[in-house]
């Protein structure tokens, strides 16, 4: 089924450039100039991915109101940044917001389509045939690979779909560590190290919210981070 992707970009021939190559790629695409008009659509209909610039029009933070108000319509949808603001600020407040990656404007096109074509991948694995082998039991943790779900003591923690691929990294192989190239490769990601640590912090929250003395993910200073044993 051809995948539909959104872009919320105020550039019109910026967007132009974008729609044409991912068009080409086999991809449907809409295209929205600012946030209400996208947050109108978004409400009617979901697309498999959203591109979103930070500044969108007089609005100089609208990407990140709309991050926010798209994550609490869909948490799972998956959302790109794509901006010319290249700040560790601006990245780590995108990723907090829970976009699933952040992707300066300065990319090439191949390395755009690539960052996308992994992210479709990732999403892919949910419509594999169910085995015992997709979802691991690890103490408290129970992941599923096919629905794409993680659930602390019971309780549901709802990841991004990068967020879910770094903490399966994690927990295929307990007390192993992982530096950050190995999550990197195994999440499909290509970020510097502070994306993924903004993500590591996003994460730790997020099961904190539901067990506030949850201390599964280790950091091992210099090497990277492992999910603890017992």
């Amino acid at each position: 089924m051809q995948k539909r992707i959104s872009i919320v970009e105020d550039d019109a021939t910026i967007q132009a450039n974008y729609a044409d190559a991912l068009k080409r790629q086999g991809y449907e695409v809409a295209c929205f100039a600012d946030r209400p008009s996208a947050m109108a659509a978004f409400k009617l209909a979901l697309p498999d991915l959203a591109i979103i610039d930070i500044g969108l029009g007089e609005e100089i933070d609208g990407g990140f109101t709309l991050c926010r108000d798209l994550r609490a319509l869909s948490p799972g949808l998956p959302i790109i940044f794509l901006s010319a603001r290249d700040s560790d600020f601006d990245i780590v407040a995108g990723l907090r917001l829970g976009a699933d990656d952040y992707v300066t404007k300065d990319v090439s096109m191949p390395h755009l389509l690539a960052r996308i074509a992994a992210l479709f991948r990732r999403l892919d694995a949910q419509r594999a045939p169910s085995r015992a082998e997709d979802v691991l039991h690890r103490g408290s943790l129970v992941l599923d690979i096919n629905k794409l779900s993680v659930a602390w003591k019971q309780q549901p923690v709802i990841l991004t779909v990068t967020e879910f691929w770094m903490i399966h990294a994690l927990v295929k192989f307990v007390g192993h560590v992982k530096n950050r190239d190995q999550l990197m490769r195994e999440a499909e990601l290509s970020v510097d190290d502070t994306t993924i640590t903004s993500h590591m912090k996003r994460i730790r929250k997020k099961f904190e919210a539901v067990d506030p003395t949850f201390d599964a993910i280790e950091t091992v200073y210099g090497m990277g981070y492992k999910w603890r044993e017992g």
